[in-house]
């Protein structure tokens, strides 16, 4: 738990970059459609209605453009400025609130579909927000493995930097310490004793 308080960029899978980019591209399409939901409440025949469900999906997809485009952007240029908890705070909210959009994307779009008897604004309305409550769904399953990912990296990472930054003191081989230290280690920094003669026996009368 205490490695998610750490600050770094923790070793994470190779195409979980890919994943992030799919997020940041099906966002700009989903802002896009949620756009042209909008669009047709403000015509005169639905005048008087709120934004509704485009409305939160247009603010969900700018909140993944910061979370994920920012965590992007310091793991490539600043990786000393990433810290785990603010990012992983990001991708929790960014998770609930994708699941929120699409959900109530879905919901309104099968009551505006109901009521166009397959024409009309409220047929394009309807298609509008069923086709961001699709791609909705599959940016949400894609935030869900990228913060799985994210999570498991974190836990699984024992750098000695880490472990440092949490006050964890890393013992050192005896290779680091001089080898006067160590008893055959190396060439002793005392000078060497002279050698005593040795004393002949008395001779025996």
């Amino acid at each position: 738990m205490s490695r998610l308080l750490a600050k770094g960029v923790p070793a994470q899978p190779a195409w979980i970059i890919y994943v992030r980019y799919a997020i940041l591209g099906l966002s700009l399409i989903i802002m896009a459609l949620a756009a042209w939901s909008i669009a047709i409440f403000a015509s005169d025949a639905y005048l008087g209605f709120t934004a509704g469900a485009g409305g939160l999906i247009i603010f969900v997809t700018i909140l993944s453009f910061i979370v994920y485009g920012g965590a992007t952007a310091l793991e490539m240029f600043a990786p000393h400025l990433f810290y785990r908890l603010a990012i992983l705070i990001g991708y929790c909210f960014s998770v609930i609130f994708w699941l929120s959009g699409w959900a109530w994307a879905a919901s309104a779009a099968g009551v505006w579909l109901t009521i166009s008897f397959g024409y009309g604004a409220a047929q394009q309305e309807g298609a509008a927000l069923g086709a961001c409550a699709g791609l909705g769904a599959i940016v949400w399953i894609l935030t869900i493995v990228n913060l799985v990912f994210f999570i498991k990296a974190c836990l699984a990472d024992g750098s000695s930097t880490n472990q440092a930054e949490l006050g964890q003191v890393k013992h050192d081989s005896p290779a680091a310490y001089p080898p006067a230290q160590f008893p055959g280690a190396g060439p002793s920094p005392y000078p060497a004793q002279p050698s005593y003669p040795v004393q002949q026996p008395y001779a025996t009368q």
